[in-house]
C-alpha cells in the first residue's frame, strides 16, 4: 500500500512508509535518535554517497541531514546520549578501510565534528557497533579481510582503546547492545556462508 498523506499506513503486521529519499541505497549504517531514523552513506546504485537521510516516524516523511565529511559505505555507527558517532567505514569501490571518527548531535549541532581517528592498523568498516556507558564499541569488521579487532571510543575523552579481540574474525555481522553487553551474531570470515555467534 502507498503511504497515507501526512503519515504511514499502519495496517498490521507491517506499516507501509515512504521510499528512501534519494532512491535505493544499501550498505549503510542506520541509527535512531528520538523519533527519527538516520540512514548514513552507502551505495546509491554504483555511486557512493555522503548523504544523511532522516526519516521522521511521526510524519512518515524524509529530510536531508548534514552530509558526512566523506562518501562512505559499510559505516560503523551508534548513538551515545543523543549524539550519532561514526567510528570507521569503507571508502571507494575497492572497499578501502578508513578510521575516520565523526560525531553529530542532531538536537544542537548543524554539522559533523571531526574526532580522533581509530589508531593506525585498526581502521575498518562493516563492523558491529554499539554504545555502552558513553562508549562506542566496534567489534570485528573488514580491513582487506575479516578482522577480530574490538575497539572502544570514549566520546567524552575523544580517545580509542583496544579491547580483547573476538574469538574469531568477523565482518558483515549483525549485533546490538542488550543490558550493557554487545552481542555479535553471524557474519563472514573468509567466505560469505560463515555463521557463528560471539558475545562481548
Amino acid at each position: 500500500d502507498a503511504p497515507q498523506a501526512g503519515g504511514c499506513d499502519d495496517a498490521a503486521p507491517w506499516a507501509a512508509a515512504a521510499p528512501l529519499a534519494i532512491g535505493p541505497t544499501q550498505e549503510t549504517a542506520v541509527v535512531a535518535v528520538a523519533d527519527k531514523i538516520y540512514i548514513l552513506g552507502g551505495f546509491q546504485d554504483l555511486t557512493i554517497t555522503s548523504a544523511v537521510q532522516i526519516f521522521d516516524t511521526t510524519t512518515c516523511t524524509y529530510a536531508a541531514g548534514p552530509e558526512l565529511p566523506l562518501p562512505v559505505h559499510h559505516v560503523n555507527a551508534a548513538v551515545i546520549d543523543g549524539t550519532i558517532v561514526v567510528g570507521g567505514a569503507l571508502q571507494g569501490g575497492n572497499f578501502a578501510a578508513i578510521g575516520d571518527t565523526w560525531s553529530w548531535h542532531p538536537a544542537t549541532e548543524t554539522a559533523w565534528s571531526l574526532r580522533a581517528p581509530m589508531p593506525a592498523g585498526t581502521q575498518r568498516g562493516a563492523g558491529v557497533a554499539g554504545a555502552i556507558d558513553g562508549t562506542l564499541i566496534v567489534a570485528g569488521g573488514l580491513r582487506g579481510g575479516a578482522v577480530g579487532d574490538v575497539s572502544a571510543y570514549d566520546l567524552a575523552l575523544d580517545t580509542w582503546t583496544a579491547l580483547p579481540s573476538l574469538p574469531v574474525p568477523r565482518d558483515h555481522a549483525c549485533g546490538g547492545v542488550i543490558d550493557g553487553k554487545l552481542y555479535v551474531a553471524g557474519g563472514r570470515m573468509t567466505s560469505i556462508p560463515s555463521t557463528s555467534t560471539a558475545t562481548f
